[in-house]
């Protein structure tokens, strides 16, 4: 009984884990229609917020849920003035410049702190079932996971910044005519969704190993889900999230990890070859 406790946590934690890498993504790719090829290091830039604040004394948890969203968020901002505005439409272009600017973070990043391995403890002890070993920092993920599922509903549905942008990435040019400011629109929702993938780097700090180069291991995996799950960037995130995570932690749990990786791979080559649309364009249709 204890080892399928053991495997449904890890199973919630590798899900929880992927819709939080991915939902920044699912913002700025879904919505924007950008191909951010530096969304990893965007996630990179939130665990080192994370780790460099909570060296200098700042609280982990501050460091972590506001520290690293923030900061992220502002470079976001700063990105999306000085390059990706004249980038819009341009998907090839977008493509280039993005992974050159993710080369230009890492060479900054490196030349800062080295090439070193960083982190920060986990900020919440342990659990045993039976003779196996737990953290309750995966329940906390899980939390967070559904909190920002639901924070991000609630914005995009109820508010009117939420309204004003999904209609903008819809039709900018019937926005504008009723005064809506589309170059406005675009730029706070890219730092919007720059501030969601910092809030994952630095959720992430705790388990991972922070180098300049560990966005390079995060970039495929959340572009697979992303295309996977659809154009919607809550039901079909989430639904690619849950299908891709639970595939890579069982298939790790019961061969390896590197085997897990195999079979997320080619669950995804099956999924886009059987749904080209995603899975919210086949199963959530018309939703958020």
């Amino acid at each position: 009984m204890a080892i399928y406790l053991i495997v449904a946590l890890d199973v919630l934690n590798g899900i929880s884990s992927l819709f939080l890498l991915c939902l920044g993504l699912a913002i700025i790719f879904g919505m924007m229609k950008i191909i951010n090829l530096a969304h990893g290091e965007f996630i990179m830039l939130g665990a080192y917020a994370t780790v460099i604040s909570a060296n200098a004394g700042v609280n982990i948890w501050i460091a972590m849920l506001i520290v690293a969203p923030i900061f992220v968020g502002l470079v976001g901002l700063v990105i999306e003035r000085c390059l990706i505005r004249f980038l819009y439409g341009r998907l090839v272009d977008s493509m280039l410049a993005t992974w050159g600017l993710s080369l230009l973070i890492i060479g900054i990043i490196t030349t800062i702190y080295g090439n070193t391995q960083q982190g920060v403890p986990t900020p919440l002890g342990g659990f045993s079932i039976g003779s196996y070993q737990s953290s309750y920092y995966t329940l906390f993920l899980a939390g967070m996971a559904i909190v920002m599922m639901a924070l991000i509903y609630g914005v995009m549905s109820y508010t009117r910044f939420g309204l004003i942008a999904r209609a903008t990435m819809q039709n900018p040019a019937m926005a504008a005519t009723l005064g809506v400011n589309p170059a406005r629109v675009y730029m706070s929702t890219f730092a919007v969704g720059a501030a969601v993938t910092g809030l994952a780097g630095g959720l992430l700090a705790p388990v991972s190993g922070i180098t300049p180069g560990m966005g390079g291991a995060y970039v495929a995996k959340a572009f697979m889900t992303v295309v996977g799950g659809g154009a919607a960037i809550l039901s079909g995130t989430m639904s690619a999230a849950s299908l891709f995570g639970a595939v890579n932690q069982i298939g790790a749990y019961f061969t390896t990890p590197v085997y897990g990786e195999v079979l997320v791979f080619t669950a995804a080559i099956v999924l886009i070859r059987l749904l080209p649309q995603g899975i919210s364009g086949r199963f959530f249709k018309g939703n958020l």
